[in-house]
């Protein structure tokens, strides 16, 4: 590692907790992240937090062309000096989380495939980002933290079941391809990593009549683990055309309101949304959040 301390420390880089930046030093993980990916001369590769810019140059050997973002400015002068004899490579200097997605990918009249070993720090709010602009993508590999990787994936039932399990999945089948030791990264985190390969689906995996609806209920649902759907959702502004109570909906959807958030289907928590947006007039205007699993 001490190369790479001195590479760092070239150009006054210093990884921080704050960016959540480790970066990925084994080549051979690298190449199996691309080989997962399928990577071909065909693609348009999109890398979210290019690092030290070793992951880009197997990329760009073999994809027709790689789009890098990186958000701190030294990193960029890093990667502008060790990739200059690649002119397949695009640095953009920017945070990726305001990054236009779609536009890149009009500009381009391409989808992008997204490769990345995600800053930690952003990656939920990033994965989320990229599923409301999942037009903009042809598939997305991954590596998250082990644990948010294990959310992504996690079926109703079990601990780990959660809003990003419920939103990811209603849009992508997702599947953890690999386990990444600590030691393959510098600085060593505390954790270990999972590469996570999305494929995303033509339509939503169940219908929706309204998203942002489906999302209040599915947010309000686990937003105490330990309540019950009624005591969850009571603290949600729904309000019914007849009257009508909550448990109504519960009783139309033909879900237990005893039940807890945590055992539903993505099918069942349509229904519930489905029967609530038919019943309702209004609803709160208060935002919906970041979402956490």
């Amino acid at each position: 590692m001490t190369s790479v301390r001195t590479l760092l420390a070239k150009y006054s880089i210093y990884p921080t907790k704050r960016r959540g930046q480790h970066f990925l030093m084994d080549k051979r993980i690298m190449m199996e992240i691309i080989q997962t990916a399928e990577v071909n001369l065909h693609d348009m590769v999109l890398e979210v937090g290019p690092g030290l810019g070793e992951m880009t140059k197997l990329l760009a050997s073999r994809a027709k062309r790689v789009i890098a973002i990186e958000v701190d400015e030294s990193m960029v002068t890093l990667l502008k000096d060790r990739l200059a004899d690649y002119d397949n490579i695009v640095l953009h200097r920017g945070d990726a989380l305001k990054f236009d997605f779609l536009s890149e990918s009009r500009k381009w009249g391409e989808k992008l495939k997204v490769v990345s070993n995600l800053p930690y720090n952003i990656s939920t709010q990033l994965l989320f980002r990229f599923v409301e602009m999942r037009e903009a993508f042809s598939g997305m590999t991954l590596m998250f933290q082990k644990e948010v990787a294990e959310r992504i994936v996690a079926i109703p039932g079990g601990r780990q079941y959660g809003v990003i399990s419920v939103l990811l999945q209603l849009y992508c089948n997702a599947s953890i391809r690999r386990i990444v030791p600590s030691s393959s990264f510098y600085p060593r985190p505390k954790v270990e990593s999972a590469v996570v390969r999305f494929d995303l689906l033509q339509k939503p995996r169940v219908e929706i009549e309204d998203e942002a609806i489906f999302r209040k209920v599915v947010k309000a649902s686990f937003g105490h683990r330990r309540k019950t759907l009624k005591n969850a959702l009571k603290n949600v502004t729904f309000s019914n055309v007849n009257g009508e109570g909550i448990e109504v909906n519960f009783r139309k959807a033909g879900i237990d309101p005893g039940r807890r958030g945590e055992t539903l289907t993505l099918r069942e928590f349509a229904a519930l949304s489905e029967v609530i947006s038919e019943g309702m007039t209004s609803i709160d205007n208060s935002p919906d959040g970041d979402f956490v699993g």
